[in-house]
């Protein structure tokens, strides 16, 4: 018989850290953890945008049947990433059911065993997971360091690629894109640029609102967060689009998603820019946040304010104060994060009000 002793003791572990994860159900209460920074995600006007939307074309709702190679292609997703691509002001744009799809995709086809990615430090789990399938050499260099980035590129010899988030999801900084950019293209790697968090808070993504599109390899764009639906984009030129298609695990044997979900995205996108004021609205969020000087590593303008604490109970204690307060918000532990640098994740949002964020910071500082 299979024993599944190792599997028991793993997770006893956990237990015992205080770091086990369970699926439970959502929460009732004042949104301050999900990634809906603009609120799009539960906004009505949207709602009925997208119920409009299937109510005229009942077909988007059919199943696509088959992987895009074979049966699930489409004239609405082929659209809907023509009018992405140019959006974004780049050649293409190939759609995937979700951010860590489109990663994987990337860096498992792109690079081979004789290259080396090297990535941020703080890079997202789903680039590490790819470079596992690559077969290439990873290093890492220190989180937003360019002068230890320069360092490990010019001891390289061979194809390099270089890994970076825009907007960083656990420490909620900013990459400084443009001088990493300039890098790239001094010693000629191929620079990949997750835009997942940033998205929809700063535009189109910082890539786009600093023209850097022909000093990125690839820009990854993803649509659960700030557009409040599901997938993702590869942003690319032509050739680097057929080059997934054709050698991508990830795209090439993987059901396409139905219809409604590239149609949602492109609805989206025009929500997105008739509405103006939410992105607005959550920096007017932000700099009262920020106003209430609790320290934190965090970007000025970004709206993922990481509180670090150093003391589980504490932190704990503090998730648990607020959550009886009806405050949700997101408690951070090791293997996650750095032990030593667990956090309460806090994400702000176009529709949290001035009371809701005074109170929230106004209990954090009775524990910090």
């Amino acid at each position: 018989m299979f024993s599944n002793t190792y599997f028991q003791e793993a997770l006893l572990k956990r237990q015992r850290n205080g770091n086990l994860r369970t699926l439970k159900p959502r929460q009732q209460g004042i949104d301050f953890y999900s990634n809906d920074y603009l609120g799009l995600a539960g906004n009505k006007d949207f709602q009925n945008v997208l119920l409009k939307t299937i109510t005229e074309n009942p077909e988007l709702l059919a199943g696509s049947t088959g992987s895009r190679l074979i049966s699930g292609n489409s004239n609405t997703v082929e659209e809907t990433e023509t009018f992405i691509a140019r959006e974004h002001r780049y050649e293409s744009a190939l759609l995937f059911p979700s951010g860590y799809n489109a990663n994987l995709a990337l860096f498992s086809a792109l690079p081979t065993r004789h290259d080396t990615i090297i990535v941020d430090e703080q890079i997202h789990r789903s680039v590490h997971d790819a470079c596992k399938l690559s077969h290439a050499k990873k290093l890492k260099f220190r989180h937003n360091d360019c002068q230890d980035l320069e360092q490990i590129l010019k001891r390289q010899t061979g194809t390099c690629y270089i890994a970076i988030e825009s907007l960083y999801s656990m420490d909620g900084d900013i990459a400084p894109v443009k001088e990493i950019a300039q890098i790239a293209e001094k010693y000629h790697a191929g620079l990949i640029i997750d835009e997942a968090h940033a998205f929809g808070v700063f535009g189109y993504g910082l890539v786009h609102r600093h023209q850097l599109q022909n000093k990125v390899l690839a820009t990854v764009i993803t649509y659960g967060k700030a557009l409040g639906t599901h997938g993702a984009a590869v942003l690319s030129g032509d050739l680097i689009k057929s080059y997934l298609v054709n050698f991508a695990s990830s795209f090439i044997y993987t059901t396409a998603a139905h219809d409604f979900l590239w149609m949602s995205i492109r609805k989206g996108y025009d929500f997105m820019k008739s509405n103006q004021e939410l992105s607005d609205r959550l920096q007017q969020n932000i700099r009262i946040f920020r106003s209430q000087q609790l320290e934190s590593p965090s970007s000025d303008n970004s709206p993922i304010r990481a509180i670090v604490m150093d003391d589980n109970k504490r932190l704990q204690a503090l998730h648990d104060c607020l959550l009886r307060n009806g405050f949700l918000t997101y408690a951070v532990f090791s293997p996650t994060v750095t032990e030593g640098k667990e956090r309460l994740r806090i994400c702000l949002h176009s529709f949290n009000t001035d009371d809701e964020i005074k109170t929230l910071t106004g209990i954090i500082k009775k524990f910090t």
